[in-house]
């Protein structure tokens, strides 16, 4: 087995991270109206810089923005579709964690014309990253996957008389999402995720009962979201590497599903056109590693081993079992190591410290070192 001079790298992670006290008090004071868009703009700039600094000094290859400029890793990506808005109405989650539940609330969506989009949604996200990394670094841009759209509200949520047929709908939004990867891949980007909890949902049977609650077809939404992911994808040039990361809720330590990947896994291993698969592994919840069996040659799997939901760290010879573990079903030059999630999801981030954020980081490149060279 050897390093990996090419994303995804042995030692990875999945994107967000802890909005530094500086950057949250930007963002409170510029929600105040005290302090305008420069303003806010400048201090993001300098919180990415130490994120990028941060991530080049643990030992990684890649580094993102640590989604600083988001409030959310999906809805301010979402919301910049043309045809999408943000709707009055709340959405009702319930997110899990081992002291008890924590609803969840944020705005819905409505498609209330075609969908399309105008420039690059994430274009200059992407640039600053470029310009502050250096030549060692690969800057990683993440994105939400276009099945997100769909299961922020289902058939409800997408206007009738715009869309009596939803093949066009989601036609519509492949074709935005594939300007959006043309137009990252134009400016220099060659390392893209696709961020998507709908296919880690839908391997638990409570997820697969609202979807059809939804007005969608709970045996079959895995592969329609799969076709769509595709189509966006069928254009993209051979330099750029896209990853997907599959998550069944990360919001301020906590998670809404459970259940291994066995529902999803041929389809999600042998017809999603992607180079890689972030997947979550952290607990129990997340099933065992015998779904991988179904991983091709010539994909990679990175394992989301280490966990962001908690500070404790965790030890390499754990993190070795495990590899070895999953090395039982696939090939073990085809793994990857990671944390099994972002480490904020949202802007609220999750109960841990930056100090154990890097600490996790700084483990995941020490024992890759140990297992891949």
């Amino acid at each position: 087995m050897t390093p990996r001079m090419s994303p995804p790298f042995r030692a990875d992670h999945v994107g967000s991270l802890l909005r530094p006290a500086a950057l949250r008090r930007a963002r409170e004071r510029f929600a105040r109206g005290e302090i305008g868009a420069a303003e806010l703009g400048a201090a993001e700039d300098e919180a990415i810089r130490g994120a990028v600094e941060m991530q080049r000094a643990a030992g990684l290859r890649s580094a993102t923005d640590g989604e600083f400029r988001r409030s959310s890793w999906h809805m301010d990506f979402i919301y910049q579709l043309r045809g999408i808005t943000k709707s009055d109405e709340k959405l009702h989650v319930r997110f899990h964690n081992p002291a008890g539940d924590i609803e969840f609330s944020p705005s819905g969506l409505r498609v209330v014309d075609r969908i399309g989009l105008d420039g690059v949604v994430f274009g200059t996200h992407f640039e600053f990253l470029k310009s502050v990394v250096d030549a060692r670094i690969t800057p990683k841009q993440t994105i939400p996957s276009p099945s997100m759209v769909y299961y922020r509200g289902g058939r409800a949520a997408i206007d009738e008389s715009v869309y009596p047929d939803l093949e066009q709908f989601y036609a519509d939004l492949a074709a935005a999402y594939a300007k959006e990867i043309a137009g990252l891949a134009r400016l220099g980007c060659t390392y893209l995720q696709l961020d998507d909890t709908s296919l880690a949902y839908l391997n638990d049977p409570a997820q697969r009962e609202l979807v059809a609650k939804m007005g969608g077809d709970p045996d079959r939404q895995h592969l329609r979201n799969i076709s769509t992911m595709n189509a966006a994808l069928a254009g993209r040039p051979p330099e750029l590497t896209v990853t997907t990361h599959l998550c069944r809720g990360n919001y301020r330590s906590s998670w809404v599903a459970s259940g291994g990947y066995d529902f999803v896994a041929d389809a999600l291993f042998n017809e999603l056109d992607v180079d890689g698969y972030f997947l979550e592994f952290d607990d129990e919840r997340s099933g065992g590693f015998e779904p991988l069996r179904f991983v091709p040659k010539g994909k990679y799997v990175v394992l989301g081993l280490v966990t962001t939901k908690r500070g404790e760290l965790e030890s390499v010879d754990s993190l070795r079992r495990r590899i070895d573990a999953a090395a039982r079903y696939v090939d073990p030059d085809q793994l990857c190591l990671s944390p099994q999630c972002g480490f904020s999801s949202t802007e609220e981030g999750n109960e841990l410290t930056e100090d154990e954020q890097r600490a996790k980081l700084e483990r995941i490149v020490e024992t890759a070192a140990l297992v891949w060279g």
